[in-house]
């Protein structure tokens, strides 16, 4: 039997959990895991329930009769199956650790989805893709073609009914007419040391600095580069004895790990994004 998951936000008040929770039981719905937290800055509820399905209770059906009950608390919600695995497009450039570190973790089975395609705008990494048995699409950018292009990236993109969007070190900025037909499906991961060491080489910035810690984050894009909502983060101590090329090696792998950990928080539907912050459960 199929499991839904139920991801809402809105303003708090008292008895929001019983009256959801009553709400899935008159529909014949088993709660498994029910998880909420209560912002106490902005007093907004976020609530993630998971349920059995009931026979005779089908998530369409219960979206159609949930619909009416959370415009009565201005909820914003979703209601997704765990059965139903999400349709990603990965997207790179010429680095493959990212790309190569999700391809191998889909071939594992360690996540619940599916992979159709990967997009890039370079030949390089083709041997990657082709390795795992996926379709390899290359769209060459310039300043010139970059909306061409683009339109063509949507149009396969819908063709193949993707998702959510994942930049696996995709070294380009994403139109703000890409990131309106993926509002908080597409991520990205980068370096934590923005906006101290932006641009080229970062690691030789922070090198020359003698940072003492480095990381990674992974966010939703937005409009505004760089700054949408963190999904996933982590770091690790450096030192003295660390060269430019070890700063490397540890930053690609905090890269993978954080990138993973935002997809499968994703993709299990545990994510809410409000007010350019996350909740995480």
């Amino acid at each position: 039997m199929a499991n839904a998951v139920l991801l809402t936000s809105c303003p708090d008040r008292p008895g929001l959990v019983r009256a959801v929770a009553r709400f899935i039981n008159e529909h014949t719905g088993n709660i498994v895991h029910l998880d909420q937290h209560v912002d106490p800055v902005t007093q907004v509820f976020f609530m993630r329930v998971e349920w059995e399905l009931g026979e005779d209770t089908g998530a369409s059906r219960f979206k159609d009769t949930f619909t009416s009950f959370a415009k009565e608390t201005d909820m914003t919600w979703s209601v997704n199956l765990t059965a139903t695995k999400e349709r990603l497009a990965l997207f790179a450039s010429k680095e493959s650790h990212c790309l190569y570190d999700l391809l191998a973790r889909h071939a594992a089975g360690e996540l619940p989805i599916e992979i159709p395609l990967v997009v890039s705008n370079h030949e390089t990494l083709r041997s990657a893709a082709e390795r795992f048995g996926i379709p390899f699409h290359v769209f060459p950018i310039t300043k010139e073609t970059k909306a061409e292009q683009e339109a063509k990236e949507l149009a396969l993109l819908a063709e193949h009914q993707i998702d959510t969007v994942i930049l696996a070190r995709y070294m380009q900025i994403i139109s703000p007419q890409m990131i309106a037909q993926f509002p908080d499906r597409i991520i990205n991961i980068h370096h934590s040391f923005l906006p101290a060491f932006a641009g080229a080489k970062p690691y030789h910035q922070a090198y020359a600095r003698g940072v003492k810690l480095i990381g990674a984050t992974s966010h939703y894009v937005t409009a505004d580069l760089d700054a949408g909502p963190i999904i996933a983060q982590d770091v690790q101590r450096v030192g003295h004895q660390h060269s430019v090329k070890e700063l490397v090696r540890i930053g690609r792998d905090l890269e993978k790990i954080v990138l993973s950990r935002a997809v499968w928080s994703h993709v299990h539907h545990r994510v809410i994004a409000r007010d350019n912050r996350t909740v995480v459960f």
